[in-house]
């Protein structure tokens, strides 16, 4: 655990928590005879290929420690992890972004890409025709039909991979199962559920993500206004007052015994929110998109996180719905808006106060307050392990040195800061 740190410290010490969090990753891959592979945490058996917790996620962070070092270490292993991807994508029978083939072909053609890899870059191919193959015209998964698992991360997974067609069929069944709603249009993202998701993980943000990504790549009006519609919706809900952004979980409520009615990361909050209407505001070039942006953050900056103010409600570091996803907003401002690295100095600090140091190198673990014992075993994954928080502190350790803000490799959903936001509209091919 590294503590007292003083504000400039903190570049070199993320940076040296960003190799420690690699080194652990490598040390704790699986040798299958055929490549490297991941489990969820070091503890469990199955392998584990996926995007989101997986060995896809894993390889996009050694690459992006690779371009980061320069040290062939971590593309060794990336290369070595997408012998694995191949293998199992070709039995994989989910299509998903985040826990499918999608998401594996996005990490194949980003080790095709950065390390000329053409067997990665054919395996990425095979991939998408297989998810092309499953779409029954209207949909991949009989579940959901959202960003993490439906049709949209699909779309966004394709148009990072150069299959603009693909992305547009993807998202064409939501012109016509929208919802009209006072403030716009919302989707069932969750078969035969009653709950209405609103955000960008799993609700009416990460469709309209979509539909903005892909209108505008494709010159398709009818898909961007839809995003508008869907985007306004959302905004319709705002609890918070001008000059804030918060906006429930879902309504009616899903599963109030269990999931808070509001939360501040990237699935469900104002972190990823965010994310959808920066996209926005540079697709369409509507400051009105900003402006909410800038209550998002004004929420996140002054909801007390990343303080654990009371059980359950900041117990995580990672970047689905944790601190290193709000680490990712906090630098995207600080490129576009110049909004200085204040807060992301704190996010830094607190994850460097909980990171976990030993012989194999750095990891973190979560905290669950309803288990006994409430610290959970350390993840290798991008969501909620070592893959995600190494890629954002990185991404830091370079912004708080001078150095190139962008990443490695741009991730499906996430656009890209540029002090230029009319250059930052929207995934681009790995």
């Amino acid at each position: 655990m590294i503590t007292e740190l003083t504000e400039g410290d903190l570049p070199a010490a993320a940076e040296a928590l960003g190799r420690g969090g690699l080194d652990w990753l490598v040390g704790s891959a699986r040798d299958t005879g055929n490549g490297l592979a991941w489990t969820e945490t070091t503890t469990d058996e199955e392998l584990d290929p996926t995007l989101y917790s997986g060995t896809a996620g894993i390889v996009l962070a050694l690459l992006e420690g690779r371009e980061h070092f320069g040290d062939d270490r971590y593309g060794d292993a990336a290369a070595r992890g997408a012998l694995t991807l191949a293998v199992a994508a070709e039995e994989w029978d989910v299509s998903s972004l985040y826990t499918g083939l999608t998401g594996m072909a996005v990490a194949l053609r980003a080790v095709h890409g950065l390390l000329g890899d053409t067997a990665a870059g054919a395996a990425a191919d095979r991939a998408m025709e297989r998810v092309r193959s499953r779409f029954d015209g209207t949909r991949w998964d009989d579940r959901w039909f959202d960003l993490l698992i439906g049709n949209a991360g699909i779309a966004l997974g394709a148009l990072a991979v150069g299959d603009d067609e693909l992305a547009v069929r993807a998202v064409t069944p939501y012109l016509r199962t929208a919802e009209r709603t006072a403030g716009g249009v919302q989707w069932e993202s969750l078969s035969g559920a009653p709950a209405r998701f609103h955000h960008l993980s799993h609700g009416t943000l990460g469709i309209a993500y979509a539909l903005a990504a892909v209108g505008r790549q494709a010159g398709r009006p009818d898909l961007t206004e839809l995003a508008v519609a869907g985007a306004s919706d959302v905004a319709a809900r705002n609890e918070a007052g001008p000059a804030g952004f918060l906006v429930p979980h879902s309504d009616p409520q899903h599963v109030p015994d269990r999931i808070e009615r509001y939360s501040y990361g990237w699935c469900h909050g104002p972190t990823g929110d965010a994310q959808a209407f920066r996209l926005l505001a540079a697709a369409l070039q509507d400051p009105s998109w900003s402006a909410l942006a800038d209550g998002c953050w004004h929420t996140v900056t002054h909801s007390g996180l990343p303080q654990r103010l009371r059980p359950g409600f900041w117990d995580n570091n990672g970047r689905c719905c944790g601190t290193a996803g709000v680490l990712a907003l906090a630098c995207d401002r600080h490129v576009e808006h110049g909004d200085g690295l204040d807060f992301a100095n704190t996010l830094v600090t607190d994850l460097a106060s909980r990171s976990i140091e030993d012989a194999a190198g750095v990891c973190w673990s979560n905290l669950e307050h309803r288990a006994t014992p409430s610290e959970l075993t350390p993840q290798t994954g991008w969501g909620m392990g070592n893959a995600g928080i190494v890629r954002e502190l990185l991404r830091y350790a370079r912004l708080g040195t001078g150095r190139d803000a962008a990443y490695a490799v741009d991730w499906p959903d996430h656009p890209a800061a540029d002090a230029d936001p009319a250059s930052s509209a929207g995934p681009g091919p790995a």
